[in-house]
């Protein structure tokens, strides 16, 4: 597990959306970007926090910030999710969890009794600069979106 802290530079990536275009975090230095990570498309949880981040997106766009789910999941599966949620945000595929690792978002977890690693629900924004400007962990769905658009509104107001 990565100890990230706030103000750290954020682990690069490049990994693919449900077009196979590259997405890399290099290309989105000069705004503020939020990077969410999720464990499973279509389950309730992760449909709720990807419905909601969509519903938001009008918010984000209106800043210039670019939100981006990353998940375990394939291209064909976050495309099928996409579609089916009729989502707005951009899903990123990370079959081999090295962003997910890279991010300390690859955790053990306790899952019906049984043991086995998965994916801790996580956020991070990411500074115009490439630094790691606010971290939450172990997120709960309910309301979380909100809370990104105030830290955003209140970095900016700090002029970060």
């Amino acid at each position: 597990m990565t100890d990230l802290t706030i103000g750290m530079k954020a682990p690069d990536f490049c990994l693919p959306d449900i077009d196979e275009h590259m997405v890399c975090l290099e290309e989105l230095r000069g705004v503020f970007s939020v990077i969410y990570f999720y464990p499973k498309d279509n389950s309730s949880g992760c449909t709720l926090e990807a419905r909601s981040f969509s519903d938001a997106m009008e918010e984000f766009a209106r800043d210039n910030t670019p939100v981006f789910g990353i998940s375990p999941d394939s291209i064909e599966s976050h495309r099928r999710f996409a579609g089916k949620q009729q989502l707005t945000v951009t899903l990123l595929s990370d079959p081999e969890h090295l962003v997910i690792e890279a991010y300390g978002a690859w955790e053990q977890k306790k899952i019906s009794g049984r043991e086995d690693m998965g994916v801790e629900r996580c956020t991070f924004i990411i500074d115009p600069d490439g630094n790691i400007a606010h971290i939450w962990r172990k997120v709960k769905v309910k309301g979380h979106v909100e809370e990104v658009l105030q830290r955003l509104e209140e970095l900016r107001a700090e002029g970060r």
